[in-house]
């Protein structure tokens, strides 16, 4: 008898040995494109909480700047060789870095893209995302409405991420011609519009700095610009101080997509006109549950019905609402906002 009882707690102790051996081995991996912008910076604490929470061993990697596809190459070649369950990745370079994703696939691993869609989005087995076209199109709606029949004769700007143009850098600035009433042309690129009223593009790499610079770019190509698109908030309070340097930053609209703290911020002290808002801990979190439902059962997740997505939600943030356009004011996005 007393043979049994040691018999049987010695398979529990196996079987507790071998669980807490089973679960230690589910590790992920996150790629931001940095481990600066408020935006990445929520979004490695969502995943590094949810991790905690599932007992998950998470490890982060992040590029120098905005745009570092090599820093993104390396970190997953470094996930492959630490035999990770899962990578969560935000790619500097959409189209780059598919045949970086396809190694770290055939070494049996699911990779999630964050934010920003793969270039074809499919070759991530799933995208947990904002619906950037989407958030592009409330901004460009908005300040179409705000601007009324003034909208005819504007002189627009795009202030724009990298050169090699990622998907949410195209989604997010075709969807706000889209919501303007300016026709994109190919809605796959930046850049081959007709429209008499955009002034231009430049690229910013998503910080105040560049920000600043691209819109002293575009003042020199017309001084009377009056509406000046974003890719992110940094970018956008860049390009306030550039038009504050010369006198003119109460008479151009100033559109942006984001939501964090800092941008709502931005939309209260007037600097920021309106902002998509965007969940990033969300994206992060469901990430991580869905990289540790594969390593448990090998299911992948689903998008959202009738996207090829699962949609993490968006709300366009301002405190001067426009007629046909949803929105919730500076309290409500302080509220929800992040960074």
């Amino acid at each position: 008898m007393k043979f049994a009882t040691k018999a049987l707690i010695g398979a529990a102790t196996l079987a507790l040995m071998s669980s807490t051996a089973t679960a230690q081995e589910v590790s992920a991996c996150l790629i931001t494109k940095t481990d600066t912008n408020p935006f990445f910076v929520k979004m490695k604490e969502g995943a590094e909480a949810k991790a905690a929470e599932l007992g998950v061993t998470l490890k982060a990697y992040a590029g120098k700047v905005d745009g570092d596809h090599d820093s993104q190459v390396a970190a997953i070649e470094s996930c492959i060789a630490d035999g990770a369950k899962g990578i969560l990745i935000a790619a500097s370079d959409t189209k780059a870095i598919v045949d970086a994703v396809k190694k770290a696939q055939e070494a049996g691993m699911v990779v999630i893209a964050l934010d920003t869609p793969l270039d074809p989005a499919e070759a991530a087995d799933a995208t947990f995302a904002t619906d950037n076209l989407e958030a592009g199109r409330l901004i460009g709606a908005w300040a179409a409405a705000t601007m009324g029949d003034g909208a005819k004769d504007a002189k627009i700007g795009f202030l724009d991420l990298v050169p090699s143009q990622p998907t949410v850098d195209v989604l997010r600035d075709q969807g706000f011609m889209i919501g303007f009433g300016i026709d994109p042309k190919d809605p796959n690129v930046i850049g081959d519009e007709d429209d008499p009223r955009i002034v231009g593009h430049d690229v910013t790499n998503g910080n105040e700095e560049g920000g600043r610079k691209a819109m002293e770019n575009l003042l020199q190509k017309d001084p009377e610009i009056n509406v000046i698109h974003t890719i992110n908030e940094p970018a956008a309070v860049g390009a306030y101080q550039a038009l504050k340097a010369v006198g003119r930053e109460n008479d151009v609209l100033i559109v942006s997509v984001d939501g964090g703290c800092p941008g709502v911020a931005s939309v209260k002290d007037g600097q920021i006109g309106a902002t998509s808002q965007q969940y990033p801990l969300l994206m992060a979190a469901l990430g991580v549950e869905a990289i540790k439902k594969f390593a448990d059962t090998g299911e992948k997740p689903q998008p959202t019905p009738g996207k090829a997505f699962f949609d993490t939600g968006v709300a366009l943030v301002t405190d001067k609402p426009a007629a046909g356009v949803d929105s919730i004011d500076t309290a409500k996005g302080t509220e929800l906002c992040w960074g």
